[in-house]
């Protein structure tokens, strides 16, 4: 077992290359993790409506943000298969038709805030509520351009599989945010108590702070004289219109996915604030293990896209499964805290003006609900893994109709019917969240294991 672990410890992508490479964006999703996490118990602590109000918020916005950086940081699969190919000159293109994507996108995205009042009024949350959710998503709304750029130009990091610098800017806004954020919502120094909007304001500044360094790191002289950073960025319609039709289906898969676990989320607030919290505090600890398994995600598409970029499947391969399997570690470990301490975990959000034993409805609850995401923790990891190769060897078409139509008619519509039609409980509507992270685990597997992924060339006109 040892010789065996050590082979694949020092082979080509084995799991050495695979801790170089995704090591650091764990590292940097779990940063933002960190962030997002104490943001949430930052609200939890000032306001039982405010935490009630910033996930389902978040979550609206998060459809929109991730369709656009769905899109754009497909730009890093273009990266590394070039750079596999040794074609680092085509390189800064890239990432400019990634940029110019983003600011049009930003302009569509900012529009949004006209229609935030209504939109939250048809969800139908309480009225205090309501209002704390518009306030929280036209933020976020408004600065979500500073987000998808600086992802954009992140991206140029990550493609190269050169992920430290994208560790260093996110450790650097997660130690800027979490001091701001704590200011800005209780009022401390010169800033007023500002609350759900104090939050808000946190996170936009965190992502302009990301933009900022990101474009420091990136146009460099240096840069520029091997991958053409500053010099080829004149819009180029051939290679922007390719990186639209692979990057778009993995912008629609993100988006369809979000958008049901964003149905999930309002649909579960229906059923009363109780609940609504129980769900966002449970769905705040999951990001713990969630958002860092998303790094490692990443990790996959960039070390298959560069082993296919060579035009070697067998590497592919090679690192899909090293990655899946500190994935599941990682899964398994988190899987197993939920178990064991729920009640330690779950007490970090208790909100000031309630009482422990106020709480303790809330805890019971939160208990039974890790159980729920432990039970689904190793097939989530499975699915994101393998999502994440496909998309590296450019089978975005099928990742984004296998997301689209499991997300659709797996969660959202029976959802919907489930309470609505049947007038189903909280522990029914997690149940059917449960069925929807299974069925899409077997089918990234099933597709990844075809091997119909090895066919496609996504770099085919430039080779020619």
């Amino acid at each position: 077992m040892l010789s065996r672990f050590k082979k694949r410890w020092n082979e080509p992508f084995g799991y050495r290359d695979v801790l170089n490479v995704g090591l650091p964006l764990v590292v940097s999703l779990g940063s933002t993790t960190a962030m997002e996490f104490t943001d949430r118990i930052f609200l939890s602590n000032y306001s039982l409506i405010s935490i009630a109000a910033a996930l389902p918020a978040a979550m609206v916005n998060l459809v929109f943000l991730l369709f656009a950086m769905g899109i754009s940081s497909y730009s890093s699969v273009f990266i590394a298969q070039y750079y596999g190919a040794c074609k680092c000159e085509k390189v800064g293109s890239v990432v400019w038709q990634a940029i110019y994507f983003c600011c049009f996108a930003w302009v569509l995205i900012a529009s949004l805030v006209f229609v935030a009042e209504p939109f939250f009024a048809f969800i139908g949350h309480a009225p205090e509520v309501q209002k704390e959710e518009v306030t929280y998503f036209s933020i976020l709304t408004l600065g979500t351009g500073f987000a998808i750029i600086a992802n954009a130009i992140g991206c140029f990091f990550t493609g190269l599989g050169q992920t430290r610098p994208n560790m260093v800017v996110n450790i650097i806004a997660v130690v800027i945010n979490i001091p701001l954020d704590y200011m800005l919502i209780n009022g401390v120094g010169i800033f007023p108590e500002m609350g759900i909007t104090g939050a808000a304001l946190a996170t936009v500044s965190s992502w302009a702070m990301q933009l900022i360094m990101y474009a420091w790191l990136v146009f460099t002289p240096k840069n520029d004289a091997t991958f053409l950073v500053k010099r080829a960025w004149r819009f180029n319609a051939s290679l922007f219109f390719r990186m639209m039709r692979f990057g778009i289906p993995s912008g629609v898969n993100s988006f369809f996915d979000v958008f049901a676990f964003t149905v999930f989320i309002m649909v579960v607030g229906r059923l009363g604030e109780v609940e609504l919290a129980a769900s966002n505090i449970v769905l705040s600890i999951n990001s713990l293990a969630f958002l860092p398994v998303v790094g490692l995600h990443i990790a996959a598409s960039i070390l298959v896209g560069q082993a296919m970029g060579r035009k070697d499947a067998a590497q592919a391969r090679m690192a899909a499964h090293s990655v899946l399997h500190v994935a599941l570690l990682w899964m398994g470990t988190f899987g197993a805290l939920f178990l064991l301490f729920p009640y330690e975990l779950t007490a970090l959000f208790r909100p000031e003006a309630i009482s422990v034993e106020e709480f303790a409805t809330i805890q019971s609850m939160c208990r039974i609900l890790l159980a729920y995401v432990a039970l689904f923790c190793i097939q989530d990891a499975i699915a994101l893994i393998f999502f994440g190769s496909l998309k590296g060897a450019g089978d975005t078409m099928y990742v984004m109709w296998a997301i689209a139509l499991c997300a659709t008619f797996c969660l959202g519509v029976p959802v919907i019917v489930a309470r609505f039609v049947f007038d189903a409980g909280l522990h029914t509507l997690w149940a059917l969240l449960i069925v929807y992270v299974c069925i899409l685990s077997v089918t990234a597997f099933t597709r990844f294991r075809s091997g119909k992924w090895e066919q496609i060339q996504m770099l085919e006109h430039e080779a020619s």
